[in-house]
This record gives structure tokens, C-alpha cells and sequence, in this order.
């Protein structure tokens, strides 16, 4: 048995990826937003494919769904603050990171959709 199914999930990959693009271009904001900004879109981003991760190792597909609502919202924190960055001025690579969390964000989707549907019909039996 695997331990880390997840990391099969194209949509834990894509958050990973996330992770890495937004690390790499907080790193470039001013020193007086270390501890605002730059460590609450950090904690926002890591968020995401954590909860994709603990989620994936719950018992139940109600869980999982749960957890992967949880990622949803944590993705939505970090568009707000990646635009923030970007009315602010730190953030030069706005549009690639907006791209990639935006596919992020379909696939969670998608995925939570499958999982609904996986629980109603176990429901309806």
C-alpha cells in the first residue's frame, strides 16, 4: 500500500507547484512585509495542497470532500492576497501565478464535484 496517494493527483502537483511560484516571488517583497503579506500568502498557499494530502488519508469520501473545500478556500485566500501583492506593486509575475492557481481552482473543483457525487449516491442507496 502507498502512503502518499495523493501525490499521483495532478491537482496536488499543481499546488505544489503554487507553492513553489509564490515562494519564489514573495521573496522579492519588501522586507517590511515578511511577517504581514509574505507570511500570510505563504501559509495560504502551503494550505492547499496540504489539505488535498490530509484529506486524501481520511476515511471517508464526506471527509475528503470536507478537506478538499477547505483547499478551495485556501486558494481563494491566496487570489485575494496574490492581488493584493500585485495592487501593491510587489508582485511582477501576478499573471503566471493567477494562471496556475486558477487551474488549481478547476480542478479542485472538479474533483469536489466527483466526490459529491461518489457521497450521494452512496447516500441514496
Amino acid at each position: 500500500m502507498e502512503l502518499a496517494p495523493f501525490k499521483n493527483l495532478i491537482v496536488w502537483q499543481k499546488a505544489m507547484e503554487l507553492v513553489r511560484m509564490v515562494y519564489q516571488a514573495s521573496k522579492k517583497f519588501p522586507a517590511d512585509e515578511r511577517y504581514a503579506l509574505t507570511d500570510q500568502l505563504r501559509r495560504a498557499v502551503v494550505s492547499i495542497p496540504s489539505n488535498i494530502a490530509e484529506g486524501s488519508g481520511r476515511a471517508s469520501n464526506k471527509d475528503y470532500a470536507h478537506f478538499l473545500s477547505i483547499a478551495r478556500g485556501s486558494l481563494y485566500e491566496t487570489l485575494t492576497q496574490l492581488q493584493i501583492a500585485q495592487d501593491l506593486g510587489y508582485l511582477d509575475e501576478y499573471d503566471s501565478c493567477n494562471d496556475l492557481a486558477q487551474e488549481v481552482g478547476r480542478m479542485l473543483t472538479s474533483l469536489m464535484k466527483k466526490y459529491d457525487s461518489i457521497r450521494s449516491s452512496s447516500a441514496s442507496e
